[in-house]
């Protein structure tokens, strides 16, 4: 996109939105016109509102309207957890299956505006469970399949699904998860009201059965038709339900809706990636977390895309997974966490070698900043200087990306997200007056208007929705995050405010120091947090994760401050570097801070629930070699 037309069509989208949002509404395929584009007012209840009196079917507008010109074209490619043959389903082949899907729901008794919940590995029939729900207008529940069975547990209850789809196990960098005992768990307790529990045969292992309640997919696939009518579906009826982590420590189920999701999820991955016929896109999120709903299935989807699926994880085999799948399929757009590339920028350059990664055209992040360290080595050398970066920055309550680069339509600068999407008008105010800054500035991240693909409520609780986004500066979203903006207009995410250190006064925001830290030619990666210091107030705590050719020691230690004073200031050297092989994650990436702060504080009587983790007996590590 030509710079003159970023800013020609930014200008059309905050001057006259509702003329803007009217003409991308074309994109999708309307049963029943709308009456009225927006309807939102954040100070009136949190009212968000897009194309009322419009009907649609979100599956039908990702797969039927595909059929006719695109029925051969493939859009799933599926990689399994082991190096292997990919498989590939086509949109026709997709749409059967959809429709079988729909029709054994419809079986079990699930009917427009019932709750399903989808605990399933990274397989194709995930993204068909999700679709035959959009299909008869069901709405969808997807849990990540690496949560425990409490975390399961608390999402059943809080949505009251009646039916539960799992797998016999799942697979994941070379070890098998045991999904169906998980879920079996998680049903056998208190409150959890299921009564079905559908089953994919994914590995063959061996599992539990309760007769009566448990059914194979693949027997009852077998006496359904593949034909299912798309349910007409009002433009703000539920789509799915995604918890989320709260403050408060209980998720939150983030409820989005039909038409202005499904919208903005196609505009935005169209022209954030610079979407092309021929294009193979490859996502690595789990369709657990809402990058795998918005940019691996619905965007690209809606888009008639091909979307690359893959089961595993980026270091199993070996470190050169991504990018042998890169090769093997001719992939030109990658989108991945800038965890993912800093754990393969640890294990160094050599791992790239044996790759060719030339039919590569676009990279792309997501999830969390991405420090300049870690922008530069994606550019140099995954994309060798040729792939332009989107570093995007957005939320699961916001639907798609918010403030991103566009391919072409301007420059980038290595850890900023730049400018925002179309539609989008980002404020930074005063954390404590609530006061708009204007210029250069840093500050609380708010978003001053409406966008369609904006999540609608929290799930059973939209005072809590309010309380959480639009109770803390008057008529704006609050985001939660920190940002800073620079000369150019350009924006830069600081962090969580939370995670916003004060320090003998400054206000210091962690991912700054984690990016210096991570800028020493010896750091893999690191997470910092504050901790009570009798002078200043907060203390600087480092944990760090050093390449995999360093050792510690107290010279390191004093490098390390000298960099964080080089690149920020005195003030923001750390007082603590406590040397780690490894942080507490999720499965899904995560660093886990709120565990990080309460071994830094010594607090670590009431850790809560560490059984999501990756590694859990990492925390006990952390604990004894925590620095006094």
């Amino acid at each position: 996109m030509h710079p003159d037309e970023y800013r020609r069509l930014y200008h059309a989208s905050i001057s006259n939105p509702e003329s803007f949002w009217a003409e991308q509404a074309k994109r999708l395929d309307w049963l029943k016109p709308w009456a009225r584009v927006q309807n939102c007012d954040f100070t009136d209840n949190a009212r968000i509102r897009w194309f009322e009196g419009g009907q649609l079917n979100v599956s039908a507008n990702c797969l039927d309207r595909h059929l006719a010109e695109r029925g051969d074209k493939a859009a799933i490619v599926w990689v399994p957890d082991a190096p292997g043959q990919a498989r590939t389903t086509t949109y026709r082949e997709l749409h059967e299956e959809v429709c079988r899907f729909a029709n054994v729901l419809k079986s079990k008794g699930v009917k427009t505006g019932d709750t399903v919940t989808i605990f399933l590995p990274m397989i194709p029939l995930a993204a068909v469970a999700m679709l035959a729900c959009t299909r008869i207008g069901a709405v969808h529940s997807v849990v990540f399949a690496g949560f425990s069975a409490d975390a399961l547990a608390s999402r059943l209850r809080d949505c009251r699904s009646r039916v539960l789809i799992t797998a016999d196990e799942g697979k994941r960098g070379g070890k098998n998860v045991a999904l169906k005992t998980i879920a079996d768990d998680a049903v056998a307790q208190d409150g959890v009201v299921v009564e079905t529990v559908l089953v994919v045969k994914h590995t063959g292992g061996d599992i539990a059965w309760e007769k009566g309640r448990d059914a194979w997919y693949h027997d009852l696939r077998q006496g359904v038709p593949p034909e299912c009518a798309p349910a007409p579906m009002d433009a703000e009826s539920p789509l799915f339900i995604l918890y989320t982590s709260g403050s408060t420590g209980t998720p939150k189920g983030v409820l989005h809706t039909a038409a202005g999701y499904l919208l903005y999820a196609a505009f935005t991955h169209e022209a954030v990636f610079d979407l092309r016929e021929n294009d193979v896109y490859f996502c690595t999120a789990d369709v657990g977390w809402v990058t795998g709903h918005t940019y691996l299935v619905y965007g690209p989807l809606c888009n008639g895309a091909t979307s690359v699926m893959f089961e595993g994880v980026p270091n199993y085999p070996d470190p050169s997974r991504l990018w042998q799948i890169v090769d093997q399929l001719g992939v030109t757009i990658l989108y991945t966490a800038p965890t993912a590339i800093r754990a393969l920028m640890r294990e160094g350059e050599e791992w790239l070698k044996n790759t060719s990664r030339k039919s590569l055209r676009v990279l792309g992040t997501v999830g969390e900043p991405i420090n300049p360290e870690a922008w530069r080595w994606y550019n140099e050398q995954v994309g060798e200087g040729r792939c332009p970066i989107v570093d995007t920055w957005w939320q699961t309550e916001t639907g798609g990306a918010l403030i991103t680069p566009l391919v072409g339509a301007f420059s980038t600068k290595p850890g900023s997200a730049t400018l925002p999407f179309f539609g989008i008008k980002p404020e930074i105010v005063d954390t404590q007056s609530g006061k708009v800054l204007e210029g250069e500035a840093e500050g609380a991240l708010v978003i001053a208007a409406s966008w369609p693909g904006q999540a609608r409520s929290v799930y059973g609780d939209h005072a809590r929705f309010v309380s959480t986004y639009f109770s803390q500066i008057a008529g704006k979203y609050y985001t939660g995050d920190g940002a800073r903006r620079d000369a150019d207009g350009y924006y830069w995410i600081t962090g969580r405010i939370d995670d916003v250190l004060n320090v003998s006064g400054h206000r210091l925001g962690t991912a700054e120091i984690e990016s210096a830290l991570v800028a020493h030619h010896a750091v893999a990666e690191a997470a910092v947090v504050g901790y009570p210091h009798e002078i200043k107030g907060q203390g600087i705590y480092a944990y760090v994760t050093l390449k995999a050719d360093r050792e510690p020691s107290d010279a390191l230690i004093k490098e390390l401050k000298a960099e964080v004073r080089r690149i920020i200031s005195a003030i923001a050297m750390p007082d603590v570097i406590h040397f780690t092989p490894a942080l507490p994650k999720t499965r899904s990436g995560k660093i886990m801070r709120r565990i990080l702060r309460k071994i830094a504080e010594g607090d670590t009587s009431n850790l809560g629930d560490t059984s999501t983790l990756t590694d859990p007996s990492v925390v006990q590590e952390l604990i004894r070699g925590r620095k006094a």
